[in-house]
């Protein structure tokens, strides 16, 4: 539940929707599906892996394996990626926790779609509204990681992980009691192969890195602390169904009641804050439902932030040598945090013009240099370190097993290690440079 809490996040009920909206509804659902098993189950493992053979935190984990520092520079790079990316999702964190804040109190009622994306623009050009909102999740995130994983991060996601697919299930069925819900459900799982192209498999290549937080090292630092006899295999599995079907669940709420009420789904970004609110006017319960979705969305966001902070917090201690224990390595990672968070957010609000860079905020600076360049090449690194460094010096890496079917799964994930995923993340590395 820890580790299926880290995978799931904003990249499931924000972004997997808007994505799929963008992008031909079920042709681009089953093209993301198959990214999910060829690519993204792969690379889970790999996180996985590395982390349980070295017990280490993505900083020390490299290092640990090969003896050497001569791949201490991707662990510091994984580190300084989540870093970075960590300021920025605590932004749109408090996107979520002011949004809940809204439906508590029926802000957006009353409001069109136009006025209601007015509002979204005016709430976040607001500096010092926004910097709050952003402080309040890492506070929040800070609180559990003070208790360690065990007491904190294990003991709350039991709690948060099953609540949030419980609540979405049942959102999911209030949804589908709308008239008109029935086209939204044809156009999420209605394959037209004629919308299927090689943009097609681009795009759902890079949501696959997003929503499974694939070259982030997240799953290394988690993997540290599984026993040496669990089944990673088993458990990128679990992980992966449970990710996939968050994901499912939020297209199964979404676009069965934006079809309802006439609105369009490639709204893109906004589709969440946007036109979500604007369904829910329409909807019985209108305070309960608002309450109830953005509550979905803020417990989905902090269990991925959990999961960030962690490596941070982790890469401190180990940095240190254990000189900065895991309270004070906390301490630490809130200063600079919300330090981070709120330089993300007077860029965005234009209020230092020092902080933007061919026109654009140092937020987008942030999510383009993660999302097209940090992750793609720390991901293609990961696969090459173990397809092809570790089966020589590791053969374990990969357990034999007299079990069949893990018998034929090692060679099929040690193939797909050396080739086929370095193939596809140098695609999706392209594509996001605009070379191909």
């Amino acid at each position: 539940m820890a580790a299926a809490g880290s995978a799931i996040g904003l990249g499931n009920i924000w972004k997997f929707p808007y994505e799929t909206g963008e992008n031909g509804g079920g042709a681009f659902l089953i093209v993301y599906l198959l990214c999910v098993l060829l690519f993204g189950m792969p690379l889970l493992m790999t996180e996985f892996l590395i982390g349980r053979k070295a017990g280490k935190s993505t900083f020390s984990a490299f290092r640990e394996i090969s003896g050497s520092n001569r791949w201490q520079w991707l662990g510091w790079l994984s580190s300084f990626t989540v870093f970075i990316l960590l300021g920025f999702y605590f932004v749109v964190t408090g996107w979520c926790f002011n949004y809940l804040y809204e439906a508590i109190f029926n802000s957006y009622i009353g409001m069109g779609t136009d006025e209601l994306l007015n509002h979204f623009t005016a709430i976040t050009s607001n500096p010092l509204r926004m910097s709050f909102c952003s402080i309040i999740p890492i506070f929040l995130t800070a609180a559990v990681l003070w208790f360690g994983v065990t007491q904190g991060i294990e003991r709350l996601s039991k709690i948060l992980m099953p609540l949030l697919i419980v609540m979405m299930i049942v959102m999911a069925g209030r949804v589908m009691m709308l008239d008109g819900s029935s086209i939204g459900m044809r156009f999420l799982f209605e394959v037209d192969f004629s919308k299927i192209t090689p943009q097609i498999f681009m795009e759902a290549a890079g949501q696959c890195f997003f929503s499974l937080s694939i070259g982030l090292g997240l799953l290394i630092t988690y993997g540290a602390y599984m026993p040496k006899d669990q089944d990673a295999s088993m458990t990128s599995f679990q992980v992966l169904f449970l990710d996939t079907l968050v994901a499912l669940l939020a297209g199964v709420i979404i676009f069965p009641a934006v079809f309802a009420f006439g609105f369009n789904p490639a709204e893109g970004p906004q589709l969440v804050f946007v036109v979500l609110p604007a369904v829910m006017q329409h909807m019985s319960f209108v305070w309960f439902s608002g309450v109830f979705f953005f509550s979905l969305l803020c417990i989905a966001a902090i269990t991925s932030t959990i999961s960030l902070m962690e490596v941070v917090v982790a890469a401190i201690t180990e940095f240190t040598h254990g000189k900065i224990n895991r309270h004070k390595s906390v301490l630490i990672t809130t200063g600079l945090m919300s330090l981070l968070a709120v330089i993300y957010v007077l860029s965005m609000t234009n209020t230092w013009p020092a902080l933007r860079f061919f026109d654009k905020d140092l937020f987008q600076i942030v999510d383009d240099l993660v999302t097209i360049f940090l992750m793609p090449v720390s991901a293609l690194c990961m696969s090459l370190f173990v397809g092809w460094f570790m089966p020589a010096k590791d053969i374990d890496v990969v357990p034999y097993s007299k079990n069949s079917f893990k018998k034929w799964s090692r060679p099929i994930f040690v193939f797909l290690l050396r080739w086929f995923v370095p193939i596809a993340i140098l695609l999706v590395f392209l594509n996001g440079l605009g070379i191909i």
